[in-house]
Parts: C-alpha cells; structure tokens; sequence
C-alpha cells in the first residue's frame, strides 16, 4: 500500500490522463449499451449508464463521467450531475432490480452541480430520492469509487451493499476546497484540509465505511489502465459472487445493517448535573478517545 498523503493522493486522481469511466467500461464489460433521459427532463452527460455482460452475467452499469479536456468537461458538466442525472440513474437501477439484474456503479464526481438551474429541478429531491430507493432496491448494488466521491453527490450512487475504493480514491461528506472554506473561510488551504479529513482508502477502511481497497498501477491508474481496470474486474467479479449466492431478505438486511454501523458509538458516562442539564461522554467504537459534550 502506498504511503502517500491524502493532499498527494489528490493530485494524482485530478491528473489529466487518469482514466475515467469511459475508458473502464469497455475494459471491464462486454457489449456495453448506453441508454439516455430520464423521461422527466432530459439526459445529463455527467451520468451514464446502461445494460452489459460481465464475464456473461447481465448487469446494469451506471457510472458518473469526467472530461479530460475542456470540450469534454463541457459536454459532462466537469463530473458535475444535474437532477436529471441521478433520476436517469434511478430509472436505470429499477429496471435492473426488474430483470433481476445486478447494478455496478463507478463513482467519480466533486460533488453534484450547485447551479441555480439544478436546485429549481429539485436537486436535493433527486439525490435524497436515490439514497432512499437504492436502501431497498431488490438486487446486488455494487459501488466503486475511481476518482473523487465528494458529498451527496457521490451518496446517491453510493448505497450498496459492497464499497470499493481505488487505492487512491477519496471519499467524503464534503470537498477539501469546500471544508477549507467553511471552516476556514480560505479555500486556498484546500491541501491542509485534505491531510486532515480522513478521507484516504485506508482511512475509510479503517472506519469501516470502505469495505474494499483496489490497487492501481504504480503513481497511479493512469500509468497502466488496463492493469487498473483488471483489478477492478478481480473485484467486482468476486462481489457479485459474494451477493447472488444470498437471499433477498439476507442482502437487504446486510445493506441495512452495513449503514446502520457507520459512525456507531458507546455512551461512556452520564451524569445528571442539575435539573434538565447533563454531560455525556461519548466513545466512539473505532477511536481511542472520546468527546465530552453538554446536553441542555
């Protein structure tokens, strides 16, 4: 495992020549065919997805998409999803859930697009939608994460029953850039806010938010992307294993529990101060130390 830090990392998923989701899916799967809209608004280029055999098993495949030039960060929005995109993604997923079909989705976004036009079509809808529909979707949700995964934008496609990072994918609640601004009203100290967020493969792993590391090529996927995308297909072939051997109700309470324990903790202490008044310790299952907060 590299031992690179999260700000390094992060330059190396913002190179130019990193792969992005077009250039895994015709490594990965076979007669992959893209499917477009909605049937709502309209089709959104920041998402793609369609129907494709996976070393012949039909699965769904639904992948957000990076430019690697200005004309294709145009034509994708830069990775940015509109409403639309997600209910695309959506659509797509019933269908699979259908046909029975398993879905496979390649995360890679900033975050989803905060434009006027995207909050007037309900973009807090759509994304809250999808969390809540995949919750429950009746078929194998496996979610990697190629590039950045960066808040609600990244969740949506994101409820699964099986987590993959690439080895130096993030992964978190917000962008570096956007903690560095709120938090410090400076959003030049995006590369400070990295180091500290826990954001790494290795950090969501331990947290028990990942559930799997997959490993790139040396300095990254884009010296070698067909090294990276057999790696890719190593894992998705052993997930898919994993999950069509269980029961519906067995995978549903799996995916149910899975999110249920992410930031668990243990009440340590609680003592009553005065009336309506207490301090609680809280200690969080996967630190050493703990927090004491006020309670009124």
């Amino acid at each position: 495992m590299s031992e690179l830090t999260a700000c390094q990392r992060l330059d190396i998923i913002r190179h130019k020549g990193r792969p992005t989701a077009k250039d895994y899916i015709p490594l990965i799967f076979d007669d992959f065919f893209e499917m477009h809209g909605d049937r709502l608004f309209g089709d959104d280029g920041a998402v793609m997805g369609g129907i494709a055999y996976f070393k012949g098993i039909p699965v769904t495949v639904i992948a957000e998409v990076k430019g690697r030039d200005l004309a294709e960060n145009q034509k994708c929005n830069f990775g940015m999803p509109h409403p639309e995109g997600y209910r695309k993604a959506l659509r797509l997923a019933r269908q699979a859930e259908k046909f029975h079909r398993p879905v496979i989705c390649l995360v890679d976004t900033a975050g989803a697009f905060c434009g006027v036009e995207a909050e007037k079509r309900g973009q807090g809808e759509a994304i809250a939608k999808n969390i809540m529909e995949f919750m429950t979707l009746k078929t194998p949700v496996i979610s990697i994460i190629l590039g950045e995964g960066g808040s609600g934008g990244a969740l949506a496609l994101a409820v699964c029953d099986e987590l993959a990072m690439l080895e130096n994918a993030i992964y978190s609640v917000i962008s570096p850039r956007g903690f560095a601004s709120i938090l410090w009203k400076d959003s030049t100290r995006e590369r400070e806010a990295c180091d500290i967020m826990k954001i790494t493969a290795e950090d969501l792993t331990r947290l028990g938010v990942c559930d799997h590391i997959i490993f790139e090529a040396d300095g990254g996927a884009h010296n070698d992307p067909q090294l990276t995308a057999e790696n890719i297909s190593d894992y998705i072939e052993g997930a898919l294993e994993r999950k069509l051997q269980k029961g519906l109700d067995e995978l549903l309470e799996g995916r149910y529990n899975k999110f249920r324990t992410v930031g668990e903790f243990e009440v340590a202490c609680l003592r009553k101060v005065r009336r309506n008044e207490f301090f609680l310790m809280i200690m969080p299952n996967d630190l050493p130390t703990y927090e004491r907060r006020r309670l009124t």
